[in-house]
């Protein structure tokens, strides 16, 4: 995980970030627009296919099949490699927890060894085989800059093992989180109804309310005073950001899930849930275009959905991820 975006500094971290971004830019989201929305259409039909025979699990049928086709699809990887790749996820985030357990650091050990395998292999094809797809753009863009092959490749495969990281396991629980957020509030599902405007505000609030990662780990560069306490140069730094969402004084009934909030002078401060300055998520507006269009997409549908049981989390700290969503059509 050190080699990844999010645990390097400038300016290694500068020139990884500026590759990425030349391949993952602002003007892809209108590209991907259209292939999200034909995704989630495909998806609800599905979905609400089953829920005509009685009580469904969205996570399963939606909330995980959403994010590693958006992903996989824009990767351009096999589609018959996706379900694999959920899987891994699961297993590999365990290394990012805050206190793992013997047998939770040996899945996530074995999970990220299939990875490496995986994407060496993934990357080894795109050499031979280059297409239009980031990951051999990333390539092309990379061998401009750097002679050496096997330095490349490993800069390529620590991006690849990221993006799909990241964008499986977070969006999944963000899509899963705001739904369940609007269906426990009815009279603000109704507003929703009635005004569809306001769906990315909904999106914004369940980011706050229920973040998909509520801990980020930092590393002190140099002695540094932090809220009083002295913090040793090399010491580590957890923040806690589902707490900071929740702090009263910070926002107004921190503890209310309000998809107005953002309409209101006191909507307070921007979210943590995407992280801030330099390692701001690169992906964050593609999470947020697959939580809007399917939410969107979703409440326009005939009749209503009610959660019809106890809704199950993985046993974790930092990466939140909802494992059941059990709903059914009233």
């Amino acid at each position: 995980m050190a080699a990844t975006l999010p645990m390097l500094n400038p300016p290694l971290h500068t020139q990884t970030r500026e590759i990425l971004g030349r391949v993952f830019h602002k003007g892809l989201l209108p590209q991907l627009s259209s292939s999200v929305q034909k995704t989630v259409d495909r998806l609800l039909d599905q979905f609400f296919e089953e829920l005509s025979q009685g009580p469904a699990d969205f996570v399963k049928s939606v909330g995980e099949e959403l994010p590693v086709i958006a992903i996989g699809e824009w990767l351009g990887l096999p589609s018959s490699d996706y379900g694999l790749l959920r899987t891994l996820t699961h297993d590999q985030v365990f290394t990012q927890e805050l206190f793992p357990s013997a047998t939770e650091l040996s899945l996530s050990d074995a999970a990220t060894a299939q990875l490496r395998s995986y994407f060496s292999a993934l990357i080894n094809d795109r050499r031979e085989n280059p297409g239009t797809d980031p990951i051999s753009n990333w390539l092309r863009i990379w061998d401009e800059r750097e002679r050496d092959r096997a330095t490349v490749d490993e800069a390529v495969h620590s991006i690849a093992l990221f993006m799909i990281l990241a964008a499986l396991e977070t969006t999944s629980h963000v899509l899963s989180a705001t739904l369940r957020l609007v269906l426990s509030h009815r009279e603000q599902e109704d507003w929703l109804r009635q005004l569809p405007h306001l769906v990315p505000d909904a999106v914004e609030e369940a980011l706050r309310y229920d973040p998909p990662i509520h801990m980020i780990s930092r590393i002190a560069g140099t002695t540094t005073d932090l809220g009083g306490i002295r913090v040793p140069a090399g010491g580590m730094v957890q923040l806690m950001v589902g707490a900071a969402h929740h702090d009263p004084a910070q926002w107004t009934d921190a503890h209310r899930f309000d998809v107005r909030r953002r309409q209101m002078k006191t909507a307070g401060p921007p979210h943590l849930s995407f992280g801030a300055g330099i390692h701001y998520c690169l992906g964050s507006q593609l999470a947020r275009l697959e939580a809007t269009v399917l939410l969107t997409s979703l409440l326009k549908r005939p009749g209503r959905l009610r959660v019809n049981a106890p809704v199950q989390w993985a046993s974790r700290i930092a990466f939140r991820r909802t494992t059941s969503l059990e709903l059914v059509l009233e």
